[in-house]
C-alpha cells in the first residue's frame, strides 16, 4: 500500500507549491511587471485604434464616392433646371493608353 503514502506527498508538496505561487504571484516585484505588461497594451491598443479610425474614413471617402458616381450614372441626361452644371464623370482608373 505505498498509494496512500505517496498521495499524501503529493498533496503536501502541492499545498506547499501552491502556496509559494501564490506568494510570487503577489510581490512587489511581479505587481511592477504586471503594471509594466499592462502599460504596453494600453499604448498598444491606443496605437491601434488611431489606424483604425484613419481606415475607416478611408473607407467612409470610398464609399462617399461610389455612391456619388452611382448617382451621376443613374441621374436622366436632362438638363437641371435651376442651371447648374451637371456633375462631370470621374476618369476610369488606369489612366490612359497614349501615355503607356
Amino acid at each position: 500500500m505505498d498509494f496512500p503514502k505517496r498521495s499524501g506527498w503529493l498533496v503536501g508538496a502541492g499545498f506547499l507549491l501552491g502556496t509559494l505561487g501564490v506568494k510570487a504571484l503577489t510581490s512587489p516585484t511581479a505587481k511592477k511587471c504586471y503594471v509594466q505588461g499592462v502599460a504596453t497594451g494600453l499604448r498598444a491598443k491606443a496605437a491601434y485604434e488611431g489606424i483604425v479610425e484613419q481606415a475607416k474614413a478611408e473607407v467612409d471617402d470610398i464609399v462617399a464616392e461610389a455612391s456619388y458616381l452611382n448617382a451621376c450614372a443613374m441621374a436622366p441626361a436632362e438638363a437641371p433646371e435651376d442651371g447648374a452644371e451637371q456633375p462631370k464623370k470621374a476618369p476610369k482608373a488606369g489612366g490612359s493608353k497614349a501615355a503607356k
